[in-house]
């Protein structure tokens, strides 16, 4: 997303939530690479091995830098010894309906073939998710399969079972948008881009521990 205001001589323009390696104009952003390591290693830390990505389009940066951050997890994690595997469940948008199909793609494999956790590229997906393995009562979670998403939005805490997610710094990020925007409005032609990053935080819930872990 990008935000943009003008004075009469410049405009300035800054790219919100979204990383980029265009140094050229300011932007806002949180590492999302960072972020799926940080969920993947939390499904490792728990003994999970079996790892299934659900996430789509592979076009969308944010899904490419999660998927990334997941990969150096499981890398790590292999290194240190651990038999660890991730694969992805690729679906065309990152909405409830979406993850509801892969979680019934995944619900309806034989049951050796499940993975023992879902990292999902964002919590709408992981919702859909959730709710194709409560269907039924045929997948437990987190006891068959944990579960984790990301962005920590307001329906995260309440789902059926309480959501793991990795946070992001939402208000954070807007309001240094809006003071970035504004000193390079105040600037002008003097301006000089700057790019910053956030750094994201793991949200621990019973999707993934099983219990309240407060």
């Amino acid at each position: 997303m990008a935000a943009k205001t003008t004075t009469q001589s410049e405009a300035a323009h800054i790219l919100v939530d979204r990383q980029t390696e265009d140094t050229s104009f300011s932007s806002v952003a949180v590492d999302d690479v960072a972020g799926g390591r940080l969920a993947v290693e939390h499904l490792i830390g728990l003994g999970r091995r079996r790892i299934a990505l659900v996430g789509g389009p592979s076009s969308l940066r944010q899904v490419v830098d999660r998927l990334a951050g997941a990969r150096q997890a499981v890398d790590a994690a292999s290194a240190a010894g651990a038999e660890v595997t991730l694969e992805v469940v690729e679906t065309t948008a990152l909405t409830v309906l979406q993850g509801r199909s892969a979680g019934e793609t995944i619900r309806n494999r034989p049951r050796d073939e499940w993975p023992d956790a879902v990292f999902a590229a964002n919590d709408l997906l992981a919702m859909g998710v959730l709710q194709a393995f409560s269907m039924l009562g045929s997948v437990r979670v987190p006891d068959d399969i944990a579960l984790i998403g990301y962005d920590d939005i307001d329906f995260a805490s309440a789902a059926v079972v309480p959501l793991s997610s990795i946070r992001q710094p939402s208000a954070l990020i807007g309001h240094t948008a809006v003071e970035l925007l504004l000193r390079e409005a105040d600037a002008g032609a003097r301006r000089v881009p700057e790019q910053i990053v956030f750094q994201p935080e793991l949200v621990v819930r019973q999707s993934t521990v099983g219990v309240d872990p407060s």
